[in-house]
């Protein structure tokens, strides 16, 4: 069973996979960027190579600091549109269907 997230709980209470996904993301948008920021500012130090022997591992500093980069914007600007481009096809896929064919109700 999938669990209830913020994104779906705005979605069941008003139905618009839009307005979910963008309270979603403004909701979460603080905790996201001062994680990856936290994160960033951690690696710091690697990435510039400082220290004893630095130089050989700044190249993965790098690395990490980058791949955070593109994670944080991916999990704040891709997430929330693949969320509402998913539950929107889904929500007009539902308001297409006709009742009673899918059920198997005969009508004499």
């Amino acid at each position: 069973m999938r669990g209830k997230t913020f994104a779906r709980e705005r979605l069941a209470a008003h139905g618009d996979a839009i307005l979910a996904a963008v309270e979603a993301g403004v909701t979460r948008f603080r905790p996201v960027c001062m994680t990856a920021l936290a994160m960033i500012i951690g690696m710091a130090p690697m990435a510039l190579g400082l220290g004893e022997g630095g130089e050989q591992n700044a190249p993965l500093g790098r690395a990490v600091i980058g791949g955070l980069i593109f994670a944080t914007i991916a999990t704040l600007m891709f997430v929330p549109v693949v969320f509402s481009i998913i539950h929107g096809r889904l929500a007009a896929r539902r308001a297409h269907k006709t009742p009673g064919k899918e059920s198997g109700e005969a009508y004499a």
